[in-house]
């Protein structure tokens, strides 16, 4: 049975390349391509909506869908650990509906982020540099901002990062304890590191998109778990196999 999808924010970069997956995949049918002048009564024809607008606007999009039973795949940043427990209050509601967050569609991206995770507990300074194009309205990106929530996760039983001198603008915006820098520049696709300073030796951990063909793979993923979840669910990292050995 074909799903059929309505995607908002279909003008935008992201939204074109979700657009091309939806109407090349058999399982897929592209119900509605809104931009920014469409209402949102347009993604009623569909059966899962996938949001990829602004921050600004990505809140309204996912309680219009959520209130009228519909389940949706959100690629837009914004959507903080704070947030997101208000929607999963939301979704409680709402019986069989589903929203899948997807901070970053990049399979590399998330590997990258796994690995910072694995390492948080054996390093206590720990800061992340996050690049994208001069066009990103928004800062730090939703990426950087799920990695350092997860670093915290990770290193609660061991307490905060070791960052001096955070009431300096320098210094960045901290998130989970874990300052982030970000950079906005032209012939930037998405850059982020995460580095991690122990005795002795730094451990830096990088990831770069260089085109957005980068995203196709999680997005047709992110995609099918949008069909058949229900609840709320943050992160690709919840959709792949993480677990070392040979996959089958």
């Amino acid at each position: 049975m074909t799903t059929r999808v309505a995607v908002v924010g279909a003008t935008g970069k992201l939204g074109t390349v979700v657009r091309r997956i939806v109407e090349a995949d058999p399982e897929f049918e592209l119900a509605a391509a809104l931009d920014s002048r469409a209402p949102l009564s347009d993604m009623l024809a569909a059966d899962i909506v996938v949001d990829v607008t602004l921050p600004s606007v990505s809140q309204g999009v996912v309680d219009f869908a959520v209130e009228h039973g519909l389940s949706v795949l959100v690629g837009t940043s914004g959507w903080t650990a704070e947030r997101i427990v208000s929607l999963e209050t939301r979704v409680r509601d709402h019986g069989r509906v589903g929203v899948v967050v997807i901070p970053n569609f990049s399979i590399g991206s998330v590997l990258a982020t796994s690995f910072a995770t694995m390492a948080a507990r054996f390093f206590d300074s720990i800061e992340i540099v996050e690049s994208h194009s001069a066009t990103k309205v928004d800062s730090p990106s939703g990426t950087a901002v799920r990695t350092a929530e997860l670093i915290g996760a990770a290193r609660a039983d061991l307490g905060p990062v070791v960052a001096p001198h955070t009431d300096q603008r320098a210094r960045g915006q901290q998130v989970a304890s874990v300052p982030i820098h970000s950079l906005r520049l032209r012939g930037v696709v998405a850059r982020q590191e995460v580095v991690l300073g122990g005795t002795g030796e730094v451990l830096t951990l990088g990831h770069e998109t260089i085109s957005p063909s980068a995203y196709e793979a999680g997005i047709r993923l992110a995609l099918r778990a949008t069909r058949d979840t229900t609840g709320v669910t943050v992160g690709l990292d919840r959709l792949i196999d993480l677990t070392p050995g040979p996959r089958e």
